[in-house]
This record gives structure tokens, C-alpha cells and sequence, in this order.
């Protein structure tokens, strides 16, 4: 409903909820009517994550500081992967 609401822009993150895991928040938000957009995430805390790394990227189109914190933490987020696989499951 906010998206409806407002100008800027709005990105959903459905809350997981007992009776039906979050499928009825995703589908809350991935049902807007044409002409009220809004940016869904994944259910739960990766949703939350991956929506505050879009919300940074978004400002860091016009913010220098926002934009060079972001690609530090990605490239720290590179640099911990592992080259090649450990073997180990």
C-alpha cells in the first residue's frame, strides 16, 4: 500500500509468517496493479539483506561515500570466496 502512496521508490520484503511461510506477504506485494511498482525481495532475512544492498546501490548513484562504501563491501564479499573448492562437504 505504501508504493501506492508515494513517489519514491519502494522495495517489499515479504515477512515470514507460520501459516503459509511468507508466501502470502510475497504474494501481497508481487500483485500491485500496473503502474504501482515495487521491488520485491526474497522472503525472510536474505530478502532484508539483498533490500538494504539495493536501497545503498540506489543512493549510491548520487552519493560519491555511498558508492565507494559498496563496492568495498563487495569487493570484501568477492575476496571471501574461496578460489577453488576445499574438497570438504
Amino acid at each position: 500500500m505504501t508504493a501506492a502512496l508515494s513517489e519514491l521508490p519502494v522495495l517489499g520484503v515479504p515477512i515470514e509468517t507460520k501459516a503459509l511461510h511468507g508466501l502470502d506477504s510475497l504474494y501481497s506485494i508481487v500483485q500491485m496493479p500496473a503502474g504501482v511498482p515495487v521491488g520485491t525481495m526474497a522472503i525472510g532475512k536474505a530478502g532484508a539483506v539483498n533490500a538494504a544492498l539495493l536501497a545503498a546501490a540506489i543512493l549510491a548513484l548520487a552519493d560519491p561515500a555511498i558508492a565507494a562504501r559498496l563496492s568495498a563491501w563487495r569487493g570484501a564479499q568477492t575476496e571471501a570466496v574461496a578460489k577453488r573448492p576445499s574438497g570438504e562437504v
